[in-house]
């Protein structure tokens, strides 16, 4: 009976420098882990935990043997899962890279954009400015020109008055004359 309990002790030693080791290595994948998901970092704290839980426990082996190992394929399967969700963390870090770089170009091509727009609106400023000035310009010469052809129109209309009056008197003259000269055939 003691050479069963011996022979589960060393078992069990050997189990606990297993998990001892597993530990190890299971922090050290914490650490890495940590530095590239923050996400994992609450997970591996836990995982921490349980295996400090873990080590207590195996000190106790003699008593605890199946706990402990139940407890230590727990915290296996725990680390398998950890190690996946890291891969995947490492993934989405790629991806939310390559998203990165993507909205880099995206906003270097925004500033070039914005930076030509904005030498379009300059420019638009200076056209409009000067057009606004041409504006005022040909407006000023259309008021003086509406002046100058009422002025005409109304020296036109006195002219073509004066004519009808002046085609009166010479028809009313070519009349007399007509007169006058019959008159003077009659006699």
């Amino acid at each position: 009976d003691l050479e069963t309990c011996e022979d589960k002790l060393l078992l069990a030693t050997n189990k606990l420098d297993k998990a001892a080791t597993a530990a190890d290595d299971s922090d050290r994948m914490r650490k890495v882990l940590e530095s590239r998901a923050q996400q994992d970092e609450e997970r591996m704290g836990k995982l921490e935990e349980e295996l400090k839980g873990a080590r207590n426990q195996a000190e106790d082996a003699d008593k605890k043997y199946d706990e402990v190992a139940k407890r230590l394929q727990q915290v296996e399967g725990e680390l398998e899962r950890a190690e996946e969700r890291a891969e995947v963390g490492e993934i989405k870090i790629v991806e939310l890279e390559e998203e990165l770089r993507v909205v880099a170009n995206n906003l270097k091509s925004l500033e070039v954009s914005e930076e030509k727009a904005n030498q379009r609106e300059a420019s638009y400023k200076e056209q409009i400015k000067t057009l606004s000035a041409k504006l005022k310009q040909a407006e000023a010469r259309a008021e003086f020109s509406e002046r100058s052809v009422l002025k005409l129109q109304t020296e036109v209309d006195r002219l073509e008055d004066e004519l009808v009056g002046e085609q009166e008197k010479y028809k009313a003259i070519t009349e007399e004359l007509e007169q006058t000269f019959a008159e003077m055939s009659g006699y």
